[in-house]
């Protein structure tokens, strides 16, 4: 009897050794959150202006007259989810966008997906835009005003994207839905992978009150940070089979569509906080996108 337990025992071990295994190369396949920044970003732009802290754990962004600074993740992702905690510019940020986004880098048809932080004035809210280019075509841009303070403290901005939906999220709380109506004819992005980026730049000819609003200089620097990089996707190049398993937790049933509380904060976003949606600009758009007709 205690030989057999033994044999017993020593048989779940054997599997629960396998089973860790097992599951630690299924993890492989789809990438997770990073340890530092390094581990799966790069710096693309101006390194003098992008300072690590906390171990590499967090960055430091800066813009100044002299250059502003970006980076880039190592891989590009085919679905997922992406996410990053973001500490704004506070104070007098005018003329500054802070951008966080995915881009398939395939210029005329390329895909992407987009977070803009728009400066603004001491005591003005802080917008964010969203934008969406689909095989080559974008200007699918909406505005929401933050109701929270953006450079009091961070704040976790996701970019969701399964073969059903893109939804842009800030904190719990969905901002913007892109709905996959391709069987309506409306492009939907989900042949080219993308990679993860971010830019800290000047842009006082359109981002504050439509370029009225400049830059001011004597303000400068200005810093943005980021911390709590997660990347959950099927990273290209990488294993052919993963962006078509609908295994992935990304595609469960569960994230099919908004649940019924996203979508209670999806609509108390779009009534109380919008300021500008593409869909109801008439001057841009005499008849009405077909993706916005469409609905989420």
């Amino acid at each position: 009897m205690i030989m057999t337990m033994f044999l017993q025992s020593l048989s779940l071990r054997k599997a629960s050794v396998f089973l860790f295994f097992y599951f630690l190369a299924f993890a492989l396949h789809v990438s997770a959150r990073p340890a530092t920044f390094l581990q799966d970003f790069r710096v693309t732009w101006s390194d003098s202006h992008i300072k690590q802290i906390d171990g590499g754990r967090a960055i430091q962004l800066v813009l100044d007259q002299y250059a502003g600074c970006g980076f880039a993740s190592k891989a590009k992702y085919l679905f997922g989810r992406v996410s990053m905690r973001i500490k704004l510019i506070p104070g007098d940020s005018a003329g500054t966008v802070t951008a966080f986004y995915m881009n398939s880098d395939t210029d005329a048809v390329r895909d992407e997906l987009d977070f803009e932080f728009l400066g603004n004035r001491t005591g003005q809210p802080y917008t964010v835009q969203t934008n969406i280019f689909a095989h080559g075509k974008g200007d699918r841009e909406q505005r929401v005003n933050l109701w929270f303070d953006p450079a009091a403290d961070f704040h976790l901005y996701t970019i969701f994207w399964n073969h059903q939906h893109i939804v842009f999220y800030v904190d719990d709380v969905p901002i913007r839905v892109y709905r996959n109506h391709e069987a309506k004819g409306i492009p939907f992005p989900k042949l080219q992978p993308m990679g993860v980026y971010s830019t800290l730049w000047e842009a006082d000819d359109w981002a504050t009150r439509g370029g009225l609003e400049k830059i001011d200089w004597s303000k400068a620097p200005f810093y943005a940070y980021y911390k709590d990089f997660d990347i959950e996707g099927c990273p290209v190049p990488g294993p052919a089979t993963c962006a078509s398993n609908r295994g992935n937790w990304w595609e469960g049933a569960t994230y099919q569509a908004l649940n019924a509380m996203e979508a209670r904060k999806y609509r108390w976003v779009r009534m109380n906080h919008m300021i500008y949606d593409y869909c109801t600009d008439k001057s841009r758009y005499p008849t009405t996108p077909p993706e916005c007709v469409a609905g989420i």
